[in-house]
């Protein structure tokens, strides 16, 4: 009996009940526009439903990918399951940006705040809360990508070289992304570059070989015994129907926490900057930590930055085609000197973070910096909103943005220069596999079923 219970067909089952509630609250309300106080679903009751549903959908996206690996590059495989986990941010972002092309100046700016705090998000709280909570667990199990070492708050996470090319390509984005402010919107131009390099970048994992060097556990290795027509199919189902759970759940879910906000006085410009895009980007943080409590540190981290590297790229991009295609002529999504000074500290952000990254580690101490950064700049101006009214509000959050931005600069320019041996061994990894990948026939992978 307990055999049974422990069967991977019994886990994927569990999974796909925990989003029964939500599919039921997704027929009877309708879904989108349900999270009103007094009318349809309440708030908490959509934060719980939504949140449950989030959760499971998650596991099935992570299984889905897992599985996928037996037949198609581990790099693609996770950049598929990086796009489907952050698809809710597109959605979120992509609604202000066409209610600026109908003429909103006010939703210009939210798109910008939004795509801005799910980006500082994802590296303040997700890179470094991933690391931190390897470094924990492997404490108390084996971790072959957590290496201890001798000093106070000394001890790594060590990432697979083979990520070099996602570190790259997320530089390239990051430092284009410095000039953005330059010309008062995004653009078409924003959008050729940033597409572009994205799509560079798929087609180079995809002309990658299939890595075979993890051998997979649970529900991913049960299905990847299934032959393949049936693998694929399982895989497909895995992330169509994640996906659709995620995205349609978590609007309803960042409503509900919306709501919620504002009854203790939050802000809604706070709201959609901070807690929306955390509602947003909570599938990808499951995934990772389910893919880290498997020990497969590496795979999780390789989603964070796959997710990064597509948020800076495709989101920001896309965003001018929406406004684009709304205002009915091509043109720039336009933002204030404030979402201006937003967007440059989210690349001084990103610019300190892949400095991290450069050696191919990230410390304990090199986590809780990112973290601590994180969450004092976004107290700090918290603190002023409510405390200050407007201009003053918005001209002391500006100095502190300002402020914060040349932290990040300053620190992470330090570490390049300290780390440039790292750096050109970084340079020279991603020049190889972009020519292996570009001046070779892609790998065909040979498997017998």
């Amino acid at each position: 009996m307990l055999a049974r219970v422990r069967h991977p067909i019994v886990a994927a089952v569990f999974a796909l009940l925990l989003t029964v509630p939500w599919i039921g609250v997704f027929i009877s309300y309708g879904g989108y526009g349900t999270v009103h106080p007094g009318t349809n679903i309440a708030p908490v009751s959509a934060v719980f439903i939504a949140g449950v549903s989030i959760l499971g959908a998650a596991f099935l996206l992570a299984w889905a990918a897992e599985t996928a690996e037996k037949d198609v590059p581990q790099a693609f495989a996770i950049a598929i399951l990086a796009v489907l986990a952050v698809a809710p941010e597109y959605a979120v972002d992509a609604l202000y940006a066409w209610q600026a092309g109908a003429g909103s100046t006010e939703a210009a700016n939210l798109a910008v705040a939004n795509m801005t705090g799910a980006n500082r998000i994802l590296i303040g709280l997700g890179w470094s809360g991933i690391a931190l909570f390897s470094i924990y667990r492997a404490k108390r199990a084996s971790d072959p990508a957590v290496e201890p070492r001798s000093g106070v708050l000394a001890d790594v996470v060590t990432l697979d070289r083979g990520i070099s090319l996602e570190i790259a390509f997320l530089f390239a984005a990051t430092v284009f992304a410095f000039l953005i402010p330059l010309s008062g919107g995004i653009g078409p131009l924003d959008t050729v570059v940033l597409v572009g390099l994205y799509l560079l970048y798929l087609l180079m994992v995809i002309r990658g070989g299939v890595d075979e060097t993890e051998q997979h556990v649970g529900v991913p290795a049960y299905f990847q015994q299934y032959p393949k027509i049936p693998r694929a199919l399982v895989v497909l189902f895995g992330f169509a129907f994640s996906g659709a759970i995620i995205f349609t759940a978590v609007h309803p879910f960042a409503e509900g926490l919306e709501h919620m906000g504002l009854q203790y006085g939050i802000p809604k410009f706070f709201m959609i900057q901070w807690l929306a895009p955390l509602a947003s980007e909570s599938p990808e943080l499951i995934v990772v930590a389910y893919l880290v409590n498997k020990a497969r540190t590496t795979a999780g981290f390789n989603a964070l930055i796959s997710s990064k590297l597509n948020q800076w790229t495709l989101l920001i991009g896309t965003l001018a085609v929406v406004y684009s295609i709304s205002a009915g002529q091509v043109g720039t999504l336009p933002f204030d000197s404030k979402q201006a000074a937003e967007i440059w500290i989210t690349a001084a952000q990103s610019f300190f973070a892949i400095a991290i990254l450069t050696n191919f580690e990230i410390s304990t101490r090199e986590a809780l910096a990112l973290l601590g950064l994180f969450v004092t700049q976004v107290a700090a101006e918290f603190y002023i909103v409510q405390a200050y009214a407007e201009p003053t509000a918005t001209s002391l959050s500006m100095a502190i943005l300002y402020a914060y931005t040349a932290v990040y600069v300053v620190l992470g320019v330090g570490l390049v220069i300290r780390r440039r041996e790292s750096v050109h061994e970084l340079l020279e990894r991603t020049v190889s596999t972009a020519r292996s990948a570009l001046m070779t026939e892609p790998s065909q992978p040979e498997h017998a079923d």
